[in-house]
């Protein structure tokens, strides 16, 4: 991993953790690439199931308080 010399000097002068920020960041980084993809894969069952609440209502309806 190369990192540039100017944020090495100042993660360094803050006293950051590089290896625990670095996997914090790609932790993030990967569960929203997957929640991206999972949601672009399943668009098309989202779309219809939205369509088909938004024409005869939720199972659940009845029980709804808001």
């Amino acid at each position: 991993m190369t990192l540039s010399a100017d944020v090495l000097q100042d993660v360094k002068s803050l006293g950051i953790n590089i290896s625990k920020a670095c996997d914090d960041f790609l932790r993030d980084r990967v569960s929203s690439e997957k929640s991206g993809r999972w949601k672009e894969e399943h668009a098309d069952y989202i779309k219809r199931s939205n369509k088909i609440i938004e024409e005869e209502g939720s199972a659940l309806d009845q029980w709804r308080s808001f």
